[in-house]
């Protein structure tokens, strides 16, 4: 009887030792798996072809791409997200002649949630202030807020862009120039006497944000190599819009005007997001485009 103790004692021993062998090399091969991919010897970002030879260079690039591999919600929504948003911003980019590549400004911005709101009052994908939105040509209050309009929107980043663009001639330094805005940057070149930020002493969230850019890039058009191997089936589908409805009079109720579209409320809301209550007013009479989805 003891002998008989003994012996399953010790094939439970034995037991615990493969499953923690079995184990470890689970995890170890998982850490293998995540590893970020390493620092490119360059990068091309909107035609301009940027050398991560300097030794300053190589270490931000690393930090931002060991951050998007380990920032595993966050960069497997981003990549699910672009599915349904950049077929939108695509072709507004592309007819008023900004680089393809400043979409993931966007990215960058706001993780490509439409709804994102940040503590400093940015809101919307492209995450503008109502000031700087006002002055893109963005009509901001509480009724309507074109911040959440993907179009129009886009349309005043692409404004933004190519205006810093006429200044700095670089897309880089216009993309800090995003982050910390126009008169910070001019500040910065006047007082350092460069023209590249890449060369200049940024605060951090701007000098971090170049580099964040860039690995956007990378991660998009690659997703495997930061270890994220989404199927087809797995993106966000991009909802196409049955008709837009030109409107020029105020529209009392908007649950009924989207029942009367043949959809409901929250599907009139999720397409129109820029709709911030469930009246348009219009008492100025201007006209406005809302979206009806398809279903």
């Amino acid at each position: 009887m003891f002998r008989m103790k003994t012996d399953i004692s010790h094939m439970k021993q034995a037991v615990l030792t493969v499953l923690l062998i079995l184990s470890l090399s689970l995890v170890q091969a998982q850490t293998v798996q995540q590893l970020p991919p390493p620092v490119p010897e360059s990068v091309v970002f909107a035609g301009q072809t940027i050398k991560l030879d300097r030794p300053d260079l190589r270490e931000r690039m690393d930090r931002e791409l060991i951050a998007f591999t380990y920032s595993h919600s966050t960069s497997t929504l981003m990549i699910k997200r672009a599915n349904k948003y950049f077929p939108v911003v695509e072709p507004i980019l592309k007819r008023m002649g900004v680089p393809d590549d400043l979409k993931y400004l966007m990215v960058i911005e706001s993780n490509l949630d439409p709804q994102a709101a940040s503590g400093a009052g940015a809101a919307g994908l492209w995450q503008f202030t109502q000031s700087t939105g006002r002055a893109y040509g963005l009509e901001v209050n509480a009724n309507i807020d074109e911040r959440y309009n993907i179009y129009k929107a886009t349309e005043a980043a692409c404004r933004f862009l190519l205006e810093a663009y006429g200044k700095y001639g670089n897309w880089m330094t216009v993309a800090a120039s995003y982050n910390g805005g126009q008169q910070g940057m001019d500040r910065r070149i006047e007082a350092q006497q460069e023209t590249d930020a890449l060369d200049m002493w940024l605060v951090e969230e701007t000098s971090r944000y170049m580099f964040r850019l860039l690995v956007a890039k990378m991660m998009f058009e690659n997703p495997a190599q930061f270890g994220f191997r989404l199927k087809p089936q797995d993106l966000y589908p991009y909802i196409p819009i049955k008709e837009q409805v030109k409107i020029t009079d105020p529209v009392e109720d908007l649950v009924k005007f989207a029942h009367d579209h043949g959809i409901t409320y929250a599907d009139l809301k999720r397409a129109n997001l820029w709709l911030r209550e469930s009246k348009l007013n219009n008492k100025s009479h201007r006209t406005y485009y809302i979206d009806i989805p398809s279903k």
